[in-house]
């Protein structure tokens, strides 16, 4: 038996997303300019295959070959012939919605692999007995033999993704490790290169290291392109050891995105969205970050559009360094009711950030106004989909120039929905009230969380010419009560100086800053909530929270002591801060279930959020921001480390609390998304019933334009970089 960790069940949620109705207000022309960003971002997201695993590519080639012949409907028959019993073959139809909706194998919430609950020959006589198998045998079992033996494998280093010998990465060849990883950040900070669009890769020759930088464009040349200026790659020694910059990672498929970037130019609404949409492409096109932060500058001035998009290499939480973004794109609708409470949030904002606990001098010398606004998407690429974004991640752009936050409505309204008979670790007086407010109060903490969480806080910076952004002949640690000592220097970023729990440090922060200003009873009048109502949103954010932190112990690994989601080890984290408050603020205890088996609850004292939870968020959220501000690496390591640990001693036994979790799991929700056809002059929707099928069926259509040049395309990349995966 496989342990169900590494399965998806069969009867795991999946749900259509709904953007009919938000899609059908659009003009022909904003139609038109939503189709062809869509189409960009999909094919884009063919790249997240290639940073997820070594056989991801192929896995995904596989299933597409069958289901473009044969829908599920129709393979059931041929599975029923080829022996597999209806629960096996559900197995399998959860099994490749599952590849499709995380673009990989592993887990996109929490990087864990997971395998077909079905025998291997059961799945080998399913493929050999489909339809693509008769019309092209052998090339069908050469893609079966390249990616059967790693899609069961359950080898330790392949439970999960990790640097070296911790897990599975494709940001970094086989044989690279941690110190590989920090020689590369510093070489890459010295040449002030970003490693958003990177992947390194290390070969040895005759006992010397050479090391190779490999941006993602479409370009494949390393020398100067005319229309790029001057380029970046090259052959470079640093600390006696040899680099090489070079391009043309996921090249097919960055052309891909360029053509469709330049189609969605044509429909676009203004001149911000031409320059913008420019910026990216020569991104895509040259291999360069500048290009991209030059495009999301204009992406910030384009205030209140119809139609909302980003598209690049973001977020950076599942390179295990912290560094290298995933690629991901979204193309979504502005709901106008809804982010008119968010606009009412951001002109709050000034009242309050000085509400926050921590001196003026460490917050940002202005506010910049974002523009905050719930939208209902049509596409979201990447590995996964989540439900509020604070975006460009360039700290230098979010210090001086801006940044925008989004609330994803209609995500919201599905991933998050709770049934009462799956509310695991409550107290049962406490259920009804979870699922009445869960929604509402989610939505106050992703306003706070995105907007005055991410949006807040100064980094101390000296730059290049040795000019310093704080007076460091006065500025005080809060802390401490001493003078500061510490702030970033020239190029370094928080990420590169905080690196492996740069991300999940960040996300706890902007957690805190929800919680504590929920208290304040202006954000929530804002979303409508006054007196008891008010109250009870207060409690429910606090309540879910703590659970979170409960539930969080499902994504710790305890052989490497590492997490593997950043918002579950920070939930985890701040129900530490808040248990260590004492006074009976929360209670965690061990308990038989019904059923017999050990279950666990967890319950809060709603009289003392206001007093006792909120002076310990206090203290913590004023040192979370103080060790980032200064730079403090050592400091904030030690901190953030502390509280994630997860032990057997102390007064909670969190390893077997974490048995338990695992035990009484249930898994994230599947989304299925509606493909867009140009029919003449109009854009269709195509929408698909939420279910493994439906999910299939989408993605089976997804590429119908150039479905077998695109594999191939995926495959030939495959093929180019798997010796690099040997160690």
């Amino acid at each position: 038996m496989v342990d169900s960790q590494y399965y998806l069940p069969n009867d795991i949620g999946v749900s259509g997303l709904d953007c009919r109705e938000a899609f059908s207000l659009l003009s022909p022309r904003e139609q038109m300019y939503s189709h062809y960003l869509s189409r960009a971002a999909w094919y884009g997201g063919m790249a997240v295959l290639l940073q997820t695993s070594p056989e991801s590519a192929n896995i995904f080639v596989l299933l597409q070959k069958i289901f473009r012949k044969q829908p599920a409907a129709e393979l059931e028959p041929v599975a029923v012939a080829a022996g597999l019993t209806s629960e096996e073959y559900q197995a399998f139809l959860v099994y490749a919605a599952g590849l499709y909706a995380n673009m990989g194998n592993y887990k996109s919430f929490g990087d864990t692999k997971f395998v077909p609950n079905l025998p291997k020959d059961k799945l080998k006589a399913l493929v050999f007995a489909s339809q693509a198998f008769t019309e092209q045998p052998s090339e069908m079992e050469a893609l079966w033999d390249s990616c059967s033996s790693a899609l069961f494998s359950l080898e330790d280093k392949q439970k999960q993704l990790g640097l070296g010998s911790k897990g599975i990465t494709t940001y970094f060849s086989g044989n690279c490790g941690l110190e590989d990883a920090e020689l590369a950040q510093k070489f890459l900070d010295f040449e002030n290169l970003s490693a958003y669009n990177t992947r390194l890769f290390k070969t040895e020759k005759g006992g010397k290291m050479s090391y190779e930088v490999r941006l993602a464009s479409a370009v494949k040349s390393d020398c100067a392109i005319d229309g790029e200026g001057e380029t970046r790659c090259g052959s470079f020694s640093f600390e006696d050891q040899e680099f090489t910059v070079k391009r043309g990672d996921y090249a097919q498929i960055m052309e891909r995105v360029c053509h469709y970037l330049e189609e969605a130019q044509a429909h676009a609404a203004s001149e911000n969205q031409k320059k913008m949409l420019e910026g990216y492409r020569r991104s895509f096109t040259f291999g360069s970050i500048d290009a991209h932060k030059e495009g999301s500058r204009f992406w910030i001035k384009d205030k209140g559009p119809t139609v909302e998009s980003y598209i690049g290499f973001i977020e950076s939480y599942r390179d295990p360094f912290g560094s290298r973004g995933e690629f991901e794109g979204f193309v979504a609708v502005v709901n106008k009711a809804m982010s008119e409470r968010f606009a009412k949030l951001v002109s709050s904002a000034e009242v309050l950030l000085p509400e926050l606990p921590w001196p003026r001098d460490f917050e940002k010398d202005t506010f910049l106004k974002p523009d905050f606004t719930s939208l209902d998407v049509l596409t979201f690429t990447g590995s996964g989909v989540p439900a509020g974004i604070n975006i460009p991640n360039y700290d230098d752009i979010r210090q001086s120039e801006g940044f925008k936050n989004v609330s994803l409505g209609n995500v919201l309204a599905v991933a998050y929905a709770t049934q009462k008979e799956k509310l695991t670790f409550l107290e049962e007086e406490d259920k009804d009230a979870y699922i009445k407010w869960k929604g509402p109060s989610f939505e106050v903490q992703v306003g706070l969380h995105e907007l005055l969480g991410h949006g807040s806080g100064k980094l101390f910076v000296q730059d290049d010419q040795g000019k310093f952004n704080f007076d460091q002949n006065t500025l005080i640690n809060p802390v401490t009560g001493e003078k500061v000592t510490s702030w970033y220097r020239g190029n370094e970023t928080w990420d590169s100086r905080f690196s492996t729990i740069a991300s999940s440090y960040e996300e706890c922060r902007a957690e805190c800053v929800g919680l504590y200003l929920c208290l304040n009873k202006l954000p929530l009048s804002i979303f409508g909530h006054e007196g008891q109502d008010a109250e009870d949103v207060v409690y429910i954010n606090w309540l879910y929270m703590v659970r979170a932190g409960l539930l969080g112990l499902e994504f710790y690994t305890p052989e490497s002591s590492s997490w593997r989601q950043a918002h579950m080890q920070a939930s985890f984290v701040i129900l530490r801060v808040l248990l260590e408050a004492g006074e009976g603020l929360v209670r965690l205890e061990e308990v038989a279930g019904a059923d017999g088996r050990p279950d666990a609850r967890i319950a809060l004292d709603r009289t003392k959020i206001h007093t006792v939870g909120k002076s310990a968020i206090q203290r913590f959220l004023c040192k979370l921001q103080v060790l980032k501000a200064t730079a403090d690496v050592v400091g904030g390591r030690a901190l953030y480390d502390g509280y994630s640990a997860v032990t057997d001693s102390g007064p909670h036994n969190f390893l077997r609390l974490r048995d338990t979790v695992l035990l009484r799991k249930e898994d994230r929700k599947m989304l299925v998304q509606a493909n867009t056809r140009v029919q003449g002059e109009a854009v269709e929707l195509v929408e698909y019933e939420g279910s493994a099928a439906g999910l299939i069926h989408s993605f089976a259509e997804r590429f119908l334009e150039d479905a077998e040049q695109l594999e191939a395309d995926l495959l030939e990349l495959s093929k180019r970089d798997s010796p690099c995966w040997c160690h």
